[in-house]
């Protein structure tokens, strides 16, 4: 297994302790949520520049990138839900388009088709990223300052979380239909 993709099975594998963070309430526990989360980033960013610049892109790599990116992702966003910090229907709607964009995907793998990401589902995840990133980091400021103030309850932050999942979700829809759009072929030949 190459380089590229042992940091993408290192994502998933990172994904318990991430969770389990987030589920307890122990000092340091949401800092350390965050690091693990930007450390998943940050690696999601490197395998694919790694396999790229080096050749070694695989049809596992397309297949479990993406699906690996949808469950550090979504994991974040439920345990955002659970915490307060974003409500219920925006996070339906993001899981939503990832379940639909496995589907197709899964669909196009019985049929010895690969749909790698496009542009604007790279922009998607580098918004939902950001997002989660954002909330994370109020959780770990937080917990180091001991204040009770959610990102809702301060104005200024709470305007600036508000235009992110903003734009988070509404890029993740039109993605979505986006690529519901482009491979509508799949569902047609079902």
């Amino acid at each position: 297994m190459n380089l590229p993709n042992q940091l993408t099975l290192a994502r998933l594998i990172v994904t318990l302790p991430f969770v389990a963070a987030l589920s307890v309430d122990w000092p340091g526990t949401k800092t350390g949520a965050l690091c693990l989360f930007l450390l998943a980033s940050l690696s999601d960013y490197a395998d694919g520049i790694i396999a790229r610049r080096y050749n070694l892109v695989t049809v596992f790599g397309q297949l479990m990138d993406p699906l690996v990116d949808k469950v550090m992702t979504m994991a974040a966003f439920i345990c955002l839900v659970a915490l307060h910090d974003l409500p219920a229907w925006a996070v339906i709607l993001i899981v939503s388009r990832e379940f639909l964009v496995t589907g197709l995907r899964l669909i196009a793998a019985s049929r010895g088709r690969t749909l790698p990401a496009e542009k604007l589902g790279k922009h998607k995840t580098a918004w939902q990223m950001a997002t989660i990133i954002f909330f994370l980091g109020i959780r770990s400021i937080q917990e180091w300052s001991g204040a009770s103030w959610t990102a809702a309850s301060n104005p200024v932050l709470g305007s600036l979380g508000a235009v992110l999942l903003g734009i988070t979700v509404l890029l993740t829809v039109f993605s979505g239909i986006g690529y519901l759009a482009k491979n509508w072929d799949l569902l047609r030949e079902g």
